[in-house]
C-alpha cells in the first residue's frame, strides 16, 4: 500500500495533465521511496519504464528496448534489440508525438556511468525535438552527489533542461504514522527511531500489534532483511565497505571530531575526511555545528542515519548472542533497558520537526533550527542547548529543552535552561519550549503558566493537525 507523498503526487499529476514536455529530476537517498512514488504516479498511464542496470551500455540498451516494447505489449521474451540509444530515442520520440508518454529512468546514474555520451545525447534530443513533443521524462537516481552535480549542475550537459525537480526526503515523525496508526505514541517514535522515516525500512520491521515482536523477528534476527542491510547497503554503494564500516564504527562509538576518528579507524586525517566526505555524501554521517557558527572549528561528526544509528548501536555488541538465536534472553534485560537513552538524540530530532512543520502561533518567524554548545566562562564546563531557533529578523530566540525520559520534568530545568541563554547570549530576549515524555511536576506548570514557558509532551507534539 502507498502511504504519504501527497504533495509531489499532486505536482507530477498536474503537470501531467497540462500535455506539455516536462524533464523531472526525481533524487534521494536509497530506500526512501523514489520508485515507489514513481510507480503511483505512472499507473493507468501510458509509460516506458528503464530501471538503469549497473552493466554495460549494451546491456542497458537491451533492458530499454524491452521497456519500449512492454509499453504496449505484455510478453518481452526474444525483443529486438534497437542498433543504438539515438534509435531507441527516435521510437520514443515518434510515440510522444502521438500521445502523453512517460518516459522513467530509474537509477539513471548506472546509464550515464555506462555510456558517458548518454547526458550529452538527452540535451540534444530535448532541445531540437523532445521540447516539441508530449514527453514526460523522468530522470530518477540514489547518488546524491552525482544527481546534484551531473544532473542538476551548473556544467552538466542536462543543466537548464529540467523542468522540476524533487529531493525526496524520509518521511518525519508524524508523517509516517500512516504505516502504523493504531500504535501508541510511544512506539511510534520508537519505529521512527528505528527506520528514521525510510518507508522500505518501515515496511521491512513489519510492525503487526506490538514494536517489540516486530524487532525481534525482522531485525535481531540473522535471515531478517533488515539485519543484513547496512552490510548490503555499504556493499552496493562502495568499493571499500570495510573501511566504512570501520568510519561508522567510529562515529557510533562515540567518536566526534575528525582527528578521533581518523585515530580510531588507523587513517591520515586527510584520507579519512574523504571517506566521510563519502558517508556525509550518503546520508549516512551528518556534521554539526553550534547553530550560529557555521563555519566553527567546533564541526563534530555524527549518524545522520538513524536506521544505521540503531543497528550499529545494538547489533554488534550482541552480534554473538543474536546469531545463536538467544534473542528472547537478552533482549529485555539487554537490549530494550537502553532504548530510553537512545531515544534522547531521537527525540530532539522530532521536537525540531514538530516545531518547523507542525507548531502553530510561534512567537518568531523561524530561519533555523538546531544545538548549540559552548563554553561557560563563568563556571568553567561545557554547555549545550538541545534547540536554538533562530529568527529571520530580530533577536528573539526559542530556547528548548528535551527529555525523553518517564520521570516528570520540574522547574530545575527551566532555571538551568535560563542559565545556558546567558551563556549563548545572542539573544535580547528568548521563548523557552520544553518537551518531556514523562509530563512535568506541578510546580512546573504553575511556573510555565506566569511565565508564558510552552510545556509540551509527547502525545502533544502527535495531536497536532
Amino acid at each position: 500500500m502507498f502511504h504519504c507523498r501527497e504533495k509531489e503526487l499532486k505536482e507530477l499529476n498536474k503537470r501531467y495533465h497540462k500535455g506539455y514536455f516536462e524533464c523531472i529530476v526525481i533524487y534521494g537517498r536509497r530506500r526512501v521511496g523514489k520508485t515507489a512514488l514513481i510507480n503511483e504516479f505512472c499507473k493507468d498511464k501510458k509509460t516506458i519504464f528503464l530501471s538503469a542496470l549497473n552493466a554495460s551500455a549494451q546491456e542497458n540498451l537491451e533492458a530499454l528496448s524491452k521497456a519500449i516494447y512492454a509499453k504496449d505489449h505484455l510478453e518481452v521474451n526474444d525483443v529486438p534489440v534497437y542498433t543504438s540509444f539515438d534509435a531507441a530515442f527516435a521510437e520514443i520520440t515518434r510515440q510522444a508525438q502521438k500521445e502523453r508518454t512517460i518516459f522513467v529512468i530509474d537509477e539513471y546514474p548506472y546509464l550515464a556511468k555506462a555510456d558517458e555520451s548518454i547526458s550529452s545525447r538527452l540535451q540534444h534530443i530535448i532541445d531540437h525535438t523532445w521540447k516539441n513533443t508530449h514527453l514526460f521524462l523522468i530522470l530518477c537516481g540514489s547518488s546524491m552527489s552525482f544527481m546534484e552535480n551531473q544532473v542538476l549542475g551548473y556544467e552538466s550537459p542536462l543543466y537548464g533542461r529540467r523542468t522540476g525537480q524533487f529531493k525526496i526526503q524520509a518521511l518525519d515523525y508524524k508523517e509516517m504514522t500512516a504505516f502504523n496508526p493504531d500504535l501508541k505514541e510511544e512506539q511510534q517514535s520508537l519505529v521512527y527511531g528505528i527506520t528514521g522515516g525510510i518507508p522500505h525500512y518501515i515496511n521491512k520491521l513489519n510492525v503487526e500489534e506490538d514494536v517489540d515482536e516486530a524487532l525481534k523477528n525482522n531485525f535481531f534476527n540473522t535471515s531478517s532483511y533488515l539485519f543484513e542491510e547496512p552490510e548490503n547497503l555499504l556493499k552496493q554503494e562502495l568499493r571499500e565497505p570495510a573501511v566504512y564500516n570501520s568510519v561508522i564504527t567510529a562515529v557510533a562509538g562515540g567518536a566526534s571530531r575528525l582527528n578521533e576518528i581518523s585515530t580510531k579507524v588507523g587513517l591520515e586525517s586527510a584520507i579519512c575526511s574523504k571517506y566521510l566526505k563519502v558517508l556525509l555524501d550518503l546520508g549516512i554521517i551528518k556534521k554539526e555545528t553550534p547553530i550560529t557558527e557555521k563555519n566553527s572549528k567546533k564541526t563534530i561528526y555524527m549518524l545522520g542515519d538513524n536506521f544505521f544509528r540503531f543497528w550499529y548501536r545494538f547489533v554488534p555488541q550482541n552480534h554473538s548472542a543474536i546469531s545463536a538465536g538467544r534473542i528472547d534472553r537478552i533482549y529485555d534485560g539487554v537490549i530494550k533497558r537502553h532504548f530510553s537513552d537512545y531515544m534522547g538524540l531521537i527525540f530532539e530530532q522530532m521536537c525540531k520537526e514538530y516545531l518547523l512543520r507542525y507548531a502553530e502561533n510561534l512567537p518568531i518567524v523561524l530561519s533555523d533550527i538546531g544545538q548549540w554548545w559552548g563554553t561557560d566562562a563563568k563556571e568553567k564546563k561545557e554547555v549545550q542547548i538541545d534547540i536554538v531557533g533562530t529568527p529571520v529578523e530580530g533577536n528573539e530566540y526559542i530556547i528548548g529543552s528535551c527529555k525523553y525520559k518517564n520521570e516528570a520534568v520540574g522547574i530545575f530545568e527551566l532555571e538551568l535552561m535560563k542559565q545556558y541563554a546567558k551563556v549563548f547570549g545572542k539573544g535580547e530576549k528568548y521563548h523557552y519550549y520544553i518537551f518531556s515524555k514523562g509530563g512535568f511536576t506541578k510546580g512546573m506548570e504553575e511556573i510555565a503558566l506566569k511565565e508564558n514557558v510552552i510545556l509540551l509532551t509527547l502525545r502533544d507534539i502527535y495531536m497536532t493537525d
